[in-house]
């Protein structure tokens, strides 16, 4: 089965550790289960990449603890 995944009304938030000047923001939104998909807050019109939350919550602890 093919799906198109619709986030054209998602929540997107940016990290806490983001410069604030929206130059360097990575943004994510947790509402699809499952999922994360991760977008350039400078381009948000560009299709998201798509994570699983076990690939996300992996990197987020290997970064976290850096």
């Amino acid at each position: 089965m093919n799906r198109t995944l619709d986030l054209g009304t998602a929540v997107w938030r940016k990290s806490s550790y983001s410069d604030g000047g929206g130059t360097n923001c990575l943004e994510v939104t947790d509402e699809i289960p499952g999922i994360v998909p991760v977008r350039d807050s400078k381009a948000p019109d560009r299709r998201p990449l798509l994570f699983s939350t076990r690939a996300w919550s992996a990197f987020v602890e290997v970064v976290a603890a850096d």
